[in-house]
């Protein structure tokens, strides 16, 4: 038996997201007889360049366990909302996120990424609490932090939930997410974001480069082999 879809206070989707992004949390949430599902078989992940990632069942568990209380949270908390506004261009979840008050208006491209909204949900409830100063009921390790080191910690925290959704529930790839998952299982997460934000991280960047001055053509390097193309931050126009 299936448990009914509604759409909860905290919840505001396109038309053309909303069947997916309603299955999703119905899959992650519930199951026959009231309990969770079990994990899914793990598979591979691979890209169109070949790079693959391999995830380890435990390493998911454990992030399945967070993410259901997490999504339980946004679906049905009505102190807050989370809006989901189609967009025609793609863009990372730090660049399309808006707070106004108790609402956060998140921006997904429209039409092939529908299964990124949950990711880009998630960046966005982080966000909020953090506004809402609840961010250690999600993330405790990101309790008194600030500026590189809390967004360091929120996106470690998407990009593991992207793993989840791409190797146990099969989610559809999307390029600007799995350029996040890889950056952060292959031990480029800081490069990543100190690369594509390099003037609002001024200060974390000039450290990582001082402690290392050839890092960034180190990531440049793998970036483009691993996505054949620049990394962000370092593309023209």
């Amino acid at each position: 038996m299936k448990s009914k879809q509604v759409v909860h206070p905290s919840v505001r989707v396109g038309s053309r997201g909303q069947a997916l992004i309603l299955a999703y949390l119905a899959l992650v949430l519930s199951a026959c007889g009231g309990g969770p599902p079990p994990l899914p078989e793990p598979r591979n992940i691979v890209i169109r360049s070949g790079a693959r990632v391999f995830p380890d069942r435990e390493r998911l568990q454990e992030i399945d366990n967070w993410f259901r209380v997490q999504m339980n949270n946004i679906d049905r908390d009505p102190s807050f909302l989370i809006e989901v506004v189609p967009r025609d261009t793609p863009a990372y979840p730090w660049e399309s996120l808006l707070i106004q008050g108790d609402t956060a208006k998140t921006g997904v491209e429209r039409g092939r990424s529908q299964d990124a909204q949950t990711a880009y949900m998630l960046y966005a409830h982080f966000r909020l609490m953090k506004e809402f100063g609840r961010l250690d009921e999600f993330l405790p390790e990101g309790e008194g932090l600030d500026g590189f080191l809390l967004e360091r910690a929120i996106l470690a925290r998407v990009a593991d939930a992207w793993l989840l959704g791409r190797a146990a529930y099969d989610a559809e790839a999307y390029d600007p997410l799995e350029e996040l998952l890889y950056s952060n299982e292959n031990d480029f997460l800081d490069a990543f974001i100190l690369t594509a934000r390099a003037e609002e991280f001024r200060e974390a960047r000039q450290e990582w480069l001082a402690e290392d001055p050839e890092a960034l053509e180190s990531f440049r390097s793998w970036f483009v082999e691993t996505f054949e193309r620049e990394p962000p931050g370092l593309r023209e126009g």
